[in-house]
């Protein structure tokens, strides 16, 4: 993985902010409003790249940028060593991208929509690939079906479908198993991992599923409000985290043991019989002595170290985790 497939440099989007009243738009310069902030990445043949994110981060206004259906106010973006801006067709021929949100034309059967496509992308040996595709995502069951008939779900594969239809050299994947259960996501996860190892198909995936990052993601790249505030392995974010979560099943002494917590100002919360408090890894051996000195019994513990998911809640909503 050492080829540069995608670059952004300093890449920022503006849009007007709505005037109060209609006469101000003549008189009133607009103010603007940045959902993209200067922000810089590159990502490297064969990698899948998350790119994560509360609601309003960026991180959609970035994707369509990426696909040139929105114009950058400021910055760079370069495809296959080659400027987006002058080499718009070219690329876009290597690339696809999928959504779970987009409805594909929805008059069109399964089959007719991956075909249109396939002739959009000319793709070789169409009839074989479409067959292909419709057998890896289950679609055979509905491929006579018009797109307007499907299910969420059903929608959702034959979006994911139409984004390998031409073998991409670069995918941008919104959502990608949003509205799958979790039978199928796990197939799609899977059929994503094996193109990145057999054609070193490198992506860009955009999800609220931290687990599913986390399987699949050699890299995150956070962003909020507009910025990148952060970028490592999932891993590597989740040991920012410095606090882990003690859970006990308490026989005798919650009370005492939530009295406990707060005094030393650690965050604990009770579920019927179970405690869990939040504490410094550091800190867990003086905790359990503590509460045994204080006659505090419990029949379980578990102890759960920060995951990815632990992060995103740090970064969005400031959870009382204390970073590294």
């Amino acid at each position: 993985m050492s080829d540069t497939i995608l670059s952004v440099s300093h890449l920022s989007k503006e849009f007007d902010l709505p005037r109060k009243h209609f006469w101000e738009r003549f008189y009133v310069p607009a103010e603007k409003f940045k959902a993209v902030n200067n922000i810089s990445f590159e990502v490297k043949e064969g990698e899948i790249v998350g790119l994560l994110g509360p609601n309003g981060a960026g991180k959609t206004t970035t994707i369509y940028m990426l696909l040139g259906l929105l114009k950058p106010s400021k910055g760079k973006i370069s495809v296959f060593n080659l400027d987006f801006s002058n080499n718009r067709e070219a690329i876009l021929e290597q690339m696809n991208f999928s959504s779970a949100y987009n409805d594909l034309p929805y008059k069109l059967t399964v089959w007719e929509n991956l075909y249109v496509f396939g002739r959009i992308y000319k793709v070789d040996n169409l009839k074989h690939r479409i067959e292909t595709l419709i057998k890896v995502f289950e679609l055979e069951d509905i491929k006579n079906q018009r797109q307007s008939g499907l299910s969420a779900g059903q929608k959702a594969k034959l979006n994911m479908a139409k984004a390998f239809i031409n073998k991409p050299r670069l995918v941008l994947l919104d959502e990608p198993t949003a509205s799958l259960d979790p039978d199928i996501a796990d197939k799609v996860r899977r059929y994503l991992l094996s193109s990145q190892e057999k054609f070193k198909t490198t992506m860009l995936i955009t999800s609220h599923n931290m687990a599913e990052v986390e399987e699949i993601c050699d890299r995150v790249i956070f962003i909020n409000h507009g910025k990148i505030i952060d970028e490592d392995t999932p891993e590597g974010l989740a040991k920012k985290i410095k606090s882990v979560k003690v859970t006990l099943m308490i026989k005798d002494g919650q009370k005492r043991t939530l009295n406990f917590a707060q005094k030393n100002q650690w965050q604990a919360s009770a579920e019927g019989r179970y405690v869990t408090v939040e504490v410094s890894e550091d800190e867990v051996a003086w905790l359990l002595a503590a509460l045994a000195d204080k006659g505090v019994e419990y029949s379980e513990i578990s102890i759960d170290k920060p995951s990815l998911e632990d992060y995103f809640l740090k970064q969005t909503r400031g959870d009382s985790y204390e970073m590294a």
